[in-house]
């Protein structure tokens, strides 16, 4: 897993990190003080969690006069769902391997050759 797949998903490890995501995601820009009047936790912790984002690159804030303003950078996200979609196929392989033998294993053992009792197909 490359560095920037884990930086994002170390930092959504956190609940109220998600948050932020989801919320600057769904309002757009905000400043540090607008999303902590949506959460249970300081001012200082949002600016923690956004600190956090900022340096998996999931936002960015920008300084406009005395506020800081961050937005949503999805740009890294698509990198964790691509990696998702890899793991994911290569589990979706797996188990079709695992699906397909099994089934072979399940089906009625054949006569062998000779009346000697049954087999099992590719089996000697």
């Amino acid at each position: 897993m490359g560095d920037r797949v884990e930086a994002v998903f170390t930092a959504l490890a956190d609940p109220s990190r998600r948050f932020l995501v989801e919320r600057l995601a769904a309002g757009g820009n905000a400043t540090p003080t607008e999303l902590a009047g949506e959460l249970p936790v300081s001012r200082q912790a949002v600016a923690k969690h956004l600190a956090s984002l900022e340096a998996a690159g999931l936002v960015h804030g920008t300084r406009i006069g005395r506020n800081t303003v961050y937005r949503l950078d999805p740009a890294p996200l698509l990198a964790a769902t691509d990696w998702i979609a890899r793991v994911g196929a290569e589990w979706d392989q797996r188990l079709a391997a695992l699906a397909a033998y099994v089934s072979r294993e399940d089906e009625p053992a054949a006569p062998e050759p000779g009346g000697r009792g049954p087999t099992r197909p590719g089996r000697v």
